[in-house]
């Protein structure tokens, strides 16, 4: 019995060797499909900043991980309060910024005072809107009382808008981010890409990779040919996936189809006319053959919906029945709008995705006697004229935020929505923790969304990756908006 224990030990210790030895200190070039606008997550939408900072960078109270589950970090743990009105996070020590500065109670509170600010630039104030008051009790004790019970709080907390800055840096944080991540910020060479090195003082378990480069390549073209060259070696969302079948083929790379949070929908201004009459918005939906999207865009890759909800999800509910793509039907119900031979403007973000699906968009509505111009703008100005100024007729983009469907609730959002029962749904999905009590609130919102025809409902973005096969740690699934790279290695 004592051999064979001291056979598998030294089997154990042999694998441990192997594994190691095998393991190789290498740097790691991403590719992206989209360069952001800064490089700052608590004061953007845009995707892309998370993209690259999101726990590589900057770290939160909480973080999310590849299942969606909240997961400790800059907090070790948390205690709430029977009422659910006092959530206290005990906070790591010992824990600097990439600057040297020290994290504490009183850095969190201004990091969370700061967010929730009126007239902060932050994109998710809903986050916050929960929090009465914010005390630093001691160095490694935060105290957040509540107005409400929030039961999304903790899972809130994990997301980019809501990750820890310095008061003495973060203002430049848009250019020059510092945070308390494995990763520290290099530099952004701008149209090219963003270099993060090792924080070999990092708190934690240190990173693997010595260098990882965010490389902004917008042609298909040119990413197939950045991968097969080995200029590019991964691709968390791959941006030509009519070319997925021939990397498939090829042994030298990993071709992983996960899901994503992103609900892609036309968007539709009901606050401009027709749009404000719910036939013109259901015409539409009538009109859009999402089948034939999800093929000629996405090359079969995506999934339809029928509302603002993942199919991936436990509360998802197939809506995509209710408006079966019917012309004839769009017709009659334009007809009965009293509306022909209009006019309007498809405004296009610079991603692959709606770039594709609005030309065959403005062909299945050019075909019910609906003339949509494509408008083709830079994320910047997408964000800046469409989703702040509201200044669009119909768009088309990815809402990539996870639980986001209490965006429907928003007073003078975007798409300008007003239902009186959904607002009380989404009320009470904020104070609800309970999953088998969320579930039927959920299921209720997603059909209020669907039958006011808020917008047209188009598919779930997949999440194409391609990667080195050598490669090992990317995530196949996005739950949020992330590449994160702290646990990804590199073996021989």
């Amino acid at each position: 019995m004592a051999l064979r224990v001291l056979f598998t030990f030294f089997l154990s210790i042999a694998a441990i060797v192997s594994a190691q030895a095998q393991t190789v200190d290498r740097p790691l070039v991403i590719g992206m499909g989209l360069e952001p606008p800064h490089l700052d997550p608590t004061a953007g939408a845009a995707a892309a900043i998370d993209e690259i900072l999101y726990a590589n960078v900057l770290e939160g109270l909480t973080r999310i991980t590849e299942d969606g589950s909240v997961a400790p970090a800059l907090a070790t743990d948390w205690d709430i309060s029977d009422d659910g009105l006092t959530v206290v996070f005990h906070l790591r020590e010992g824990v600097t910024f990439h600057d040297g500065a020290p994290f504490d109670a009183e850095v969190a509170k201004f990091a969370l005072d700061r967010a929730r600010a009126e007239g902060a630039e932050n994109a998710q104030p809903q986050l916050f809107t929960a929090i009465d008051t914010v005390e630093a009790t001691d160095p490694t004790t935060l105290t957040l009382t509540l107005k409400e019970p929030d039961g999304d709080l903790v899972y809130s907390l994990g997301w980019g808008d809501a990750v820890m800055v310095h008061p003495d840096s973060a203002e430049a944080n848009k250019q020059t981010p510092i945070g308390t991540g494995p990763f520290r910020f290099e530099r952004w060479r701008r149209g090219d890409r963003v270099v993060l090195v090792r924080n070999d003082d990092y708190w934690g378990e240190p990173a693997k990779l010595p260098r990882v480069e965010f490389a902004f390549i917008t042609d298909p073209a040119v990413a197939l040919a950045s991968l097969l060259a080995g200029d590019v070696q991964a691709y968390p969302s791959f941006p030509a996936p009519e070319s997925l079948p021939v990397l498939e083929a090829d042994q030298r790379f990993t071709v992983a189809i996960g899901t994503t949070e992103g609900e892609t929908i036309m968007a539709i201004n009901a606050a401009r006319p027709p749009f404000d009459d719910v036939r013109v918005r259901r015409a539409l939906s009538n009109a859009i053959d999402r089948n034939a999207l999800v093929e000629g865009a996405m090359y079969g890759t995506a999934t339809p919906i029928g509302s603002h909800f993942p199919p991936h999800a436990k509360a998802y509910v197939d809506l995509t029945d209710v408006y079966p793509y019917d012309p004839d039907k769009a017709r009659a119900l334009l007809e009965e709008a009293g509306v022909s031979d209009l006019k309007t403007t498809l405004t296009l973000p610079p991603t692959q995705y709606a770039r594709r699906s609005g030309e065959i968009i403005a062909a299945q509505l050019r075909a019910v006697g609906i003339e949509a111009e494509l408008i083709p703008v830079e994320w910047a100005e997408w964000l800046s004229r469409v989703f702040r100024g509201k200044d669009y007729d119909l768009t088309i983009v990815a809402h990539t935020e996870p639980n986001d469907i209490n965006i429907y609730a928003r007073p003078d959002y975007y798409f300008h929505v007003e239902n009186a029962r959904l607002d009380e749904i989404i009320a009470s999905l904020a104070v609800e923790a309970d999953p088998d009590k969320r579930t039927p609130l959920l299921e209720e919102a997603q059909r209020l969304i669907t039958e006011d025809a808020v917008n047209v409902f188009l598919f779930q973005l997949p999440k194409n990756g391609v990667w080195d096969k050598r490669l090992h740690g990317l995530w196949t699934n996005s739950p949020i908006q992330a590449n994160d790279v702290t646990g990804v290695y590199w073996t021989e």
